[in-house]
């Protein structure tokens, strides 16, 4: 049976889109595995999230519905072009970033960007913008794969939870990185091989 207070912070995508809208921080079935979730245009959103995650100099990963919304979060076009032929699906890229947003990629000046090819999140970024996302874990902890796995990392600390149900067969996103000069470096191999990545340009 579900944990009572759990049931009182479940809602559906629709609520959901709306309390990040207000500046909320939730658990949300992203199209890899769970993640806490913020808007990314919000900083003081994205500030607690990185504190609910205890997290420093490490940043998250900024999913989008289209690679529009990312240009209008900030992200220079050029380097869109050079890497959205891996989207949309599970393949994170990082790139450097502005440091107009290094609220967002904590002073490393580089974030990882996605845009995603799962339809119900798709519809939620859609209404919210681009997200900032995390693992649904604490530092050293597995990746919550179960919502009450979620509950157990963040009890009541968060706005609400989503349920998608058992992500277990769900692999991490594929993380590349885009080196100066142009090289492309996998930092880690997930759910697309590393030997079927299209090309970048």
């Amino acid at each position: 049976m579900m944990n009572q207070d759990l049931q009182a912070k479940l809602v559906d995508p629709k609520a959901a889109a709306q309390t990040l809208l207000q500046g909320g921080v939730g658990i949300i079935p992203t199209d890899t595995l769970y993640g806490l979730a913020a808007r990314a245009a919000d900083p003081a959103a994205v500030s607690r999230l990185y504190a609910l995650k205890n997290r420093d100099h490490k940043p998250g990963t900024i999913i989008a519905a289209t690679t529009d919304q990312l240009i209008e979060l900030g992200v220079d076009s050029a380097h869109i072009t050079r890497i959205q032929a891996v989207w949309p699906g599970p393949v994170s890229v990082e790139t450097p970033l502005d440091e107009s947003l290094a609220y967002l990629h904590q002073d490393t000046g580089r974030q990882g960007f996605r845009v995603v090819d799962n339809e119900e999140l798709r519809e939620l970024l859609l209404q919210t913008g681009p997200l900032l996302t995390s693992s649904a874990n604490q530092p050293g902890e597995p990746v919550a794969t179960t919502i009450d796995q979620a509950w157990g990392y963040f009890v009541g600390s968060v706005d609400f939870y989503v349920d998608g149900g058992n992500l277990a067969d769900r692999l991490p996103s594929t993380l590349i990185a885009v080196m100066p000069g142009g090289a492309v470096q996998v930092i880690r191999e997930g759910a697309v091989r590393a030997a079927d990545l299209t090309p970048l340009q």
